[in-house]
């Protein structure tokens, strides 16, 4: 079964997620099952989501990242995860970059609002 990882940042973001959703914040609790449910698509199937055209990489991804593919999943009809396919026979890992809403996700990626 592939593995999952997240980015430093994301890794970060995720736990404010969770601890405003441990004190009762009801659209944190909603975005970390949103979250929690594409880590476990990504955990089924690397490619649960949508490869991303190359010319729409934002250039952060390729510097930060030496991403040499990237994909989206859209975790409902608002929120994006940003993630790569690393790996070897032996191992594939998703990681993921970055967590977007949609107007982020437009704009980073180029899009007209």
């Amino acid at each position: 079964m592939p593995g999952v990882v997240l980015s430093e940042e994301v890794a970060r973001e995720f736990s404010r997620i969770q601890a405003r959703a441990e004190k009762g914040d009801g659209e944190a609790r909603y975005l970390l099952g949103i979250i929690n449910k594409g880590i476990a698509k990504l955990a089924e199937d690397v490619e649960a989501g949508r490869k991303i055209r190359k010319r729409l990489w934002p250039a952060e991804y390729s510097r930060k990242y030496g991403v040499t593919n990237l994909w989206k999943l859209n975790l409902d009809s608002y929120w994006r995860m940003i993630y790569t396919i690393r790996g070897s026979n032996v191992e594939i890992i998703s990681f993921v970059l970055d967590i977007l809403d949609h107007k982020k996700y437009e704009r980073k990626f180029g899009y007209r609002n």
